[in-house]
């Protein structure tokens, strides 16, 4: 489609709501709302989510049944029928000049014949076709768009849309082209959009400030908005939509990277952090009783953090690693430096199970070094809270260990410098933020043992460092991972246990009710323990228990007085036993890609083989064209399932979590706190985002305010979008 003209209208689109429009009204504005349009820009910028090809066959012979196609034809007969007790049938004969080789034809011969058939409600109220009887006269021309099957004319459309062709009629926005295809809401049909959406195109597409100077646009070989913004809604070929496309993620990536690049600066420009220099007090102490050495990958990311934390701006930094790649040392090390700097640090973790494994490590590791700490938990003693409270408050304690409940008021710090964020992707932003907010200006390290693929987190984290261990210890056996029946999986579990090894048993949360899910568990714990596995002592552990419970199930299994350990998915991070050699998953097609991943690397945690049994019913279904949304849901976990079977890389299978799922579902809305895109995609926009982000972090070097004239439409727009977000850059 052309540039639109430049209309001389009144109102910029921002400012026009939707519900003056003609054919809009209250009710209908009520039912865009639920869309999230509210006004003329909203609606420009609501994005086809697929085009359909309703461009017009060239002749009927063209059009091969069993596809969808449009057609324009002459009506030489219009009548209706009964289609039994419930539906009406009304039925076309439409011509198009030209012999017709193998189709039937009208009397007098030679033309071409087809028949368009419509499906209609009865009604005892109304005739569902009056309104067509009396459009659809002899003579007339009408496109046509639908199902083409065979039929007594050689082929009939099942009609799905059609429209009447008045003589000399320009292209409409529903026909003889790439229709743009919505997502819809109750009152609010495709084709009442797509028209309301053209007029609003024609109207003020053109008036759209456009953010991006001429010399950027033209730099990228990138169209203006207005025209981009058209060509996007109805495009004349593919090309042309792939080119709109590219212009409007372009904007999209453009604007989010100069988002982080201003956070960055921002923050570097903030309070000054303090600065931490290893003095080895408690450091050499630590790395001789960790018992091996840092693996090259870990040294290289203490280096990274070592190397942040000496200056005197905080640090913002994301370690990324596979399961049992040694994060949580590479933590601890960052933590004991900033104790031995004279500051407090804390170690924040999604769940109490998390938490209290990273404080049974604290203890084992921290023996006899002049290190306090506590646990914070919901689930402590009221008095002892409070002594850790007062304690931390007075700076008698140097680590505080705990979940949500570290943000709560009450929780105060002596000097607070180091905030550790495990697991960071299960908190939003807003909690990351409070917990660094606990000081003036601390150092954050943000770990999380789910890969993010590089595109992915240099979207997201654009305004952080990131340091990624990318080696697993020397010596791990790897792990061998299978799809299996029951009984194997529990021969693997009686061998490993008379061997001296340990297993977990996972078990899936699936009920609606919390108390149903306890009893599922409870149950199958009952059966292991006394009718599948009499002769072995089988553990429970599951996040409804009490705190101490949960500790001393967590230090049973770690000292080996159990062999089995029956869970829920709260075994899914934190827990290190070496001596953990099989685990086995039931139902585990209710779990996601990531997660099995995770719950895998509970074992291969030693110098031991080690195995991981996923148990399911699932079966391949048929060929996708056939599949009903219970078997294409079923093959999803099946492939789902062989893909774990046959991958180990925590990295590689997050690159296919992210294509099957999409990077919505993939991050999950509140974790990550940034606008979702329109136009651009996470998952196969990585050059584009690289060339938007050089961009943008270009320009903001050479203008940091975007007070030049032609960078004002730009920093308009970077208000718009990040104006409640731009200062979350500093936490996430």
């Amino acid at each position: 489609m052309p540039p639109p003209p430049r209309s001389p209208a009144v109102s910029s689109p921002g400012a026009t709501p939707l519900q003056y429009l003609k054919g809009v009204g209250p009710q209908r504005a009520k039912a865009l709302a639920r869309l999230g349009l509210s006004t003329v820009e909203d609606l420009l910028f609501h994005f086809p989510r697929t085009h359909e090809d309703r461009r017009f066959a060239a002749s009927p012979e063209s059009v091969v049944p069993g596809t969808r196609a449009a057609l324009v034809g002459t009506v030489r007969k219009f009548e209706v029928s009964s289609a039994g007790r419930d539906l009406s049938l009304g039925r076309a004969v439409l011509e198009k000049g030209g012999p017709l080789p193998h189709a039937g034809t009208a009397p007098g011969g030679g033309r071409r014949l087809f028949e368009a058939v419509w499906f209609r409600r009865k009604s005892f109220r109304f005739d569902p076709f009056d309104g067509m009887k009396k459009s659809l006269a002899d003579g007339v021309r009408v496109a046509v768009f639908g199902d083409v099957q065979r039929g007594p004319l050689g082929f009939e459309v099942r009609v799905e849309d059609h429209e009447v062709v008045p003589p000399g009629e320009s292209l409409s926005p529903h026909m003889g082209r790439w229709t743009p295809v919505y997502d819809l809401t109750d009152r609010v049909n495709g084709r009442w959009l797509r028209g309301l959406t053209a007029e609003a195109l024609r109207r003020w597409s053109g008036q759209v400030a456009d953010p991006l100077p001429r010399s950027l646009r033209d730099r990228h070989g990138l169209a203006d908005l207005g025209s981009s913004l058209a060509a996007y809604h109805f495009p004349e070929s593919l090309q042309e939509r792939d080119r709109a496309r590219r212009r409007l993620a372009f904007d999209e990536f453009f604007i989010l990277e100069l988002a982080l690049a201003a956070a960055r600066r921002d923050r570097a420009a903030g309070p000054p952090a303090p600065p931490c220099v290893p003095t080895r007090a408690l450091l050499t102490p630590f790395r001789n009783r960790l018992g091996f050495e840092f693996t090259p990958a870990q040294k290289r990311v203490i280096n990274e953090i070592f190397a942040d934390m000496a200056e005197p701006r905080p640090m913002s930094r994301l370690l990324m690693g596979d399961v049992g790649s040694g994060k949580t040392a590479v933590a601890l090390s960052a933590l004991l430096l900033a104790v031995e700097n004279g500051f407090q640090a804390a170690l924040m973790a999604p769940t109490e199970i998390l938490a209290e494994q990273h404080a049974l490590g604290l203890s084992r590791l921290l023996a006899d070094l002049p290190v306090r700490w506590a646990l914070f938990t919901g689930g402590r003693p009221a008095a002892q809270k409070r002594r850790d409270r007062e304690a931390l408050a007075r700076g008698d304690l140097h680590i505080a260990v705990g979940t949500h409940a570290l943000l709560q008021e009450g929780v105060k710090f002596h000097r607070l410098g180091l905030a550790v964020i495990d697991e960071q992707h299960r908190f939003g932003v807003a909690q990351r933020g409070a917990l660094s907010a606990k000081a003036l200006s601390p150092h954050v390290l943000l770990m999380t043992a789910t890969p993010i693929p590089r595109t992915l987190a240099m979207t997201l984290y654009g305004d952080l460092s990131v340091s990624v261990i990318d080696q697993l210890p020397p010596g791990r056996p790897g792990i061998l991972t299978r799809w299996s029946p029951e009984g194997a999986a529990w021969a693997a579990v009686r061998r490993a246990a008379a061997q001296g090894r340990q297993a977990y048993v996972v078990f899936p949360l699936v009920e609606t009710s919390e108390r149903l899910d306890l009893r599922a568990v409870m149950d199958g714990w009952r059966r292991l323990k006394e009718d599948v596995f009499p002769e072995f002592t089988v553990g429970l552990l599951h996040g409804r228990m009490k705190s101490r419970d949960k500790e001393a199930a967590m230090a049973r299994f770690a000292a080996g007085d159990l062999h089995i350990l029956c869970a829920t998915p709260v075994v899914e991070v934190g827990l290190d036993v070496p001596n953990a050699t099989v685990l086995v998953v039931l139902n585990a097609e209710r779990f996601g890609l990531a997660q099995l991943h995770q719950l895998r690397g509970r074992v291969g945690r030693g110098r031991f083989p080690s195995e991981c049994h996923l148990i399911s019913h699932v079966r391949s279904p048929g060929p996708l064209g056939t599949r009903s949304a219970a078997e294409a849901e079923a093959g999803g976990a099946a492939e789902r399932l062989r893909l774990l079977c046959a991958e180990s890389s925590g990295f590689r299978l997050a690159e296919e979590d992210l294509k099957r799922r999409g990077p919505g579902e993939f991050l999950g809305e509140a974790q990550h706190g940034l606008p979702a895109l329109k136009a651009g995609n996470l998952v196969t926009d990585g050059p584009l985002i690289e060339e938007a982000r050089r961009e943008a972090f270009d320009l903001l070097e050479k203008d940091p305010a975007l007070a030049a004239p032609e960078h004002r439409p730009l920093a308009q727009a970077l208000r718009d979008r990040f104006a409640e977000k731009l200062n979350l850059g500093r936490v996430a």
